[in-house]
């Protein structure tokens, strides 16, 4: 991942299911090719995200979809209960279907939620959710 914000990048963590960034207000996920995620195998990166953020810090999610993988959208429900101070969800796609998809996961979301094409684009939306709250 080559990006602008990469200079506030807290750390990196490559896990089983894929590597997630750590910022000081957003996490951005890179889900491996493949991976069928759900809230089992997602506790790893809960866990982190709790570590990072705990219940005040507020921070936006950022799924950067450069793989293709299979995604359970009511782990939605869980994870935002566990995470009060999540502020929004932005997914970036890089093809119609994967973009289709990312859509319908929106009617699972239960804060702001918006789909890019640049992960650029994403960062920027992220980080104005922030500013505003």
């Amino acid at each position: 991942m080559d990006s602008k914000a990469d200079k506030k990048l807290i750390k990196k963590h490559d896990l089983e299911i894929g590597s997630f960034y750590f910022y000081p207000n957003f996490m951005i996920s890179e889900v491996k090719e493949g991976v069928a995620v759900g809230f089992e195998n997602a506790q790893e990166m809960l866990a982190l995200a709790k570590n990072y953020y705990g219940n005040t810090t507020p921070f936006v999610y950022i799924t950067n979809r450069i793989n293709s993988y299979s995604f359970n959208p009511t782990v939605h429900f869980k994870t935002t209960a566990m995470f009060p101070n999540l502020k929004g969800y932005a997914v970036v796609t890089y093809d119609p279907m994967n973009h289709d998809i990312a859509q319908m996961e929106q009617s699972f979301m239960n804060k702001p939620a918006k789909n890019f094409h640049s992960l650029e684009k994403a960062i920027e939306w992220a980080e104005s959710l922030i500013v505003k709250d």
